[in-house]
């Protein structure tokens, strides 16, 4: 497996050994003790998988308190998946990670509590599958504007589709500090 660091410190791209022979393929998703060691601690308590058609955007959401980090992936499609540094304090605050993830690639990428997350879909349609530390609650979930200019996401879709919570988020800079998350030492 090869784990690449991005500009976002603690959010990683993996790269998934994959085994490939004239039936298909093989990859492991996950495993505890690997992908530990590169630095994916977990652990994961809830796994979530959502279907959407192209064009649907969902997100940018966190969660303060009962913070998740994330691993994600796309089993079907392909996806344009997004960090977003929402640490009050941090040197990296409102800056942006965005990657490519599709069944073709076999990517994954983990983001780390403290960072909200969002994904378009860039294929005709797309299964994501998620990993997550800590359950859904949504009285403790945020959803920060998917077009935030502060942030200035270069999403490869121009009109998406919305739900109407996403649709009615607030920029970053509008959200009460209160529900941000803290940075270490900052």
């Amino acid at each position: 497996m090869k784990v690449t660091e991005t500009n976002l410190p603690g959010v990683l791209l993996i790269e998934p050994d994959v085994f490939v022979d004239d039936r298909g393929y093989f990859l492991e998703t996950f495993h505890a003790e690997r992908y530990a060691e590169a630095g994916i601690p977990g652990p994961f308590v809830q796994d979530n998988l959502s279907f959407s058609q192209a064009g649907v955007l969902r997100g940018l959401h966190f969660q303060n308190p009962s913070a998740q980090a994330k691993l994600v992936f796309a089993s079907e499609g392909e996806i344009f998946d997004v960090a977003v540094d929402v640490r009050a304090g941090s040197p990296t605050f409102g800056r942006w990670f965005g990657v490519s993830l599709s069944s073709d690639n076999r990517r994954q990428m983990y983001i780390p509590e403290g960072f909200a997350h969002g994904f378009c879909v860039v294929s005709p349609r797309a299964r994501v599958v998620y990993k997550c530390t800590d359950v859904y609650d949504p009285a403790a979930e945020v959803t920060v504007l998917w077009s935030d200019p502060e942030i200035g996401i270069d999403w490869p879709v121009e009109s998406p589709k919305l739900s109407p919570k996403d649709a009615a988020a607030l920029p970053l800079g509008a959200i009460d500090p209160a529900r941000l998350p803290g940075y270490p030492g900052g």
